[in-house]
């Protein structure tokens, strides 16, 4: 992508080495299998980039983000921070990548391309051990967690096209 980006972005993060670390990086796997998305629309596996995240984000004007949160709650919890939330989630660093997003969207806000719009999901990892698969809690909650991000697009009027229609 450019500094052109699109506006509205869905950015999985986590690493795939450690379980349920990856369930960012997985839910949108599944949402890339499972639907066709508009231009204007990137989906974007974000890995651990941190910071260099910031070319693939500039431009956007709505970020929905996926990840592992640790919120406190049982495995499996699911988390939806939206609004004044979105900055509350950072101070407390309930994410496992908060610093790398944090830093993005500050330094596009400091040149003047700040995200208008941020809503971050996800849910409370059961396991971060070295392991490809999500745990069973975990897999279980990425029905959800896609049904979420779907949702959240709906809601932002993006026209969503399951893969087939």
């Amino acid at each position: 992508m450019t500094a052109e980006n699109a506006p509205i972005t869905v950015l999985g993060i986590g690493n795939i080495l450690l379980s349920d670390e990856g369930f960012g990086v997985r839910a949108v796997e599944e949402l890339l299998r499972r639907y066709r998305f508009p231009a204007g629309v990137q989906v974007l596996d974000g890995g651990t980039l941190g910071m260099d995240l910031l070319r693939f984000l500039a431009g956007t004007q709505r970020l929905l983000v996926i990840d592992a949160i640790a919120g406190g709650g049982p495995p499996g919890t699911f988390y939806r921070f939206a609004g004044d939330e979105v900055q509350a989630y950072f101070r407390e660093k309930v994410s496992l990548h908060e610093l790398g997003i944090k830093d993005v969207l500050a330094v596009l806000a400091s040149t003047g391309r700040p995200v208008a719009e941020v809503v971050v999901i996800g849910i409370q990892p059961a396991s971060l051990d070295v392991g490809l698969e999500l745990t069973p809690v975990a897999a279980a909650a990425l029905e959800g967690a896609v049904a979420a991000a779907v949702a959240e697009l709906v809601r932002w009027q993006v026209e969503v096209s399951a893969v087939g229609d």
